[in-house]
């Protein structure tokens, strides 16, 4: 029994990396092992500790292991999923720099992460690694070499969980570009690795040219004391932050649920950015609902919810043609400067648009 206890209180100092790593933490029971050996097949486990440890076993529909351990759904794939759900092949430039839209460029420096959220868009191109030094500097070389690139985005893989000396060199080129005014970094550490974020890695971060760090965090038990600690660090230091969401079913598509993430993200100072519909990856189908669901808990927030608080519902079009707002419309044109308007409460006003004074349009616009 002692050992068997030592084990499992080794495992909760590590990450989680395989059925038996979950079964033995207690986090599956053993007659579910093979299922989700199975559906690990195109994308790795990976759990923190602490993500571990934020999993209640005894629920079934528990938000945050949903998010993080394999299900059996993964191998049902269907018709309309893609390998490459948001089109990265369609733009890549050279390795690792997708150049979607004019005046920004991505970069990924590595596929790998901390854990591994089972709805990645990249599922199957995570787990690659790092770029060597040739590749990075062919990457830096294509950032240079354009002068519209006013923005360059570090994404993944997460680009935080690079080393510090990796983190500075990268940011450091980025910094001494004269045409690079924003530095954007996409990261869950700080919810999911809160003790990745030190003092001297906030520090590190602070450059002369403006450096974000965008938290991806869907759900609000995600962010723990240890997580809030972590976005001080970076806030405090001078590092502003954003907040990306991806709407999953059984996780956050409930107005309350939503609600109670987007306050704790301003509660952090974090700014609520993105809310992103789930993309068409291979194997994620259990994950997504409908976008008129998805506009019907936008509308609702709406009501609920400060403005600093609402981010941008958006979808990123399958092939490749970037991302789109598709939040609810509560405009409706009726001609001649006429307009329908929807309040929070769904009620309807009539608006006119007119430089000089008129008479007050008919209640039917």
């Amino acid at each position: 029994m002692n050992v068997v206890r030592n084990l499992v209180q080794s495992l909760n100092r590590r990450r989680l990396r395989s059925a038996a790593d979950l079964v033995l933490a207690g986090l599956i029971p053993t007659d579910r092992a093979d299922a989700v050996d199975r559906a690990a097949g195109t994308l790795p486990i990976a759990l923190t500790p602490d993500v571990a440890q934020l999993i209640d076993a005894r629920d079934p529909d528990d938000p945050i292991a949903r998010q993080f351990i394999p299900d059996a759904r993964e191998a049902a794939w269907q018709p309309d999923e893609r390998a490459d759900p948001i089109g990265d092949g369609a733009h890549q430039a050279v390795k690792c720099i997708i150049h979607r839209y004019p005046d920004r460029a991505l970069l990924t420096p590595l596929l790998t992460c901390p854990v591994y959220c089972r709805f990645c868009f990249r599922r199957e191109q995570v787990g690659a690694g790092a770029l060597n030094e040739t590749e990075l500097d062919a990457a830096l070389d294509y950032i240079r070499d354009r002068d519209e690139i006013w923005e360059v985005i570090l994404s993944g893989g997460d680009p935080l969980a690079l080393s510090d000396r990796r983190l500075d060199r990268i940011i450091g080129a980025l910094d001494a570009i004269g045409h690079v005014e924003v530095i954007r970094i996409h990261s869950r550490v700080p919810a999911i690795d809160p003790g990745r974020i030190t003092a001297a890695l906030a520090t590190l971060l602070k450059r002369d040219t403006p450096v974000y760090v965008v938290l991806h965090c869907n759900h609000a038990r995600e962010l723990t004391a240890e997580a809030r600690a972590a976005i001080a660090r970076l806030v405090d230091g001078g590092i502003p932050m954003l907040s990306q969401t991806v709407l999953l079913k059984g996780v956050n598509d409930d107005v309350a649920v939503m609600e109670a993430l987007m306050r704790a993200l301003v509660r952090c100072r974090v700014k609520p950015y993105y809310l992103h519909h789930p993309d068409l990856a291979r194997g994620t189908g259990h994950f997504r609902a409908t976008l008129a669901a998805g506009q019907t808990l936008m509308r609702r927030l709406r009501g609920r919810l400060s403005g600093i608080a609402q981010p941008t519902y958006v979808l990123d079009i399958p092939g490749g043609f970037g991302k789109t707002p598709v939040g609810p419309g509560y405009l409706e044109v009726r001609g001649d400067g006429a307009y329908l308007v929807r309040d929070w409460q769904g009620r309807q006003h009539c608006y006119r648009d007119s430089v000089q004074p008129i008479e007050p349009p008919a209640p039917n616009c």
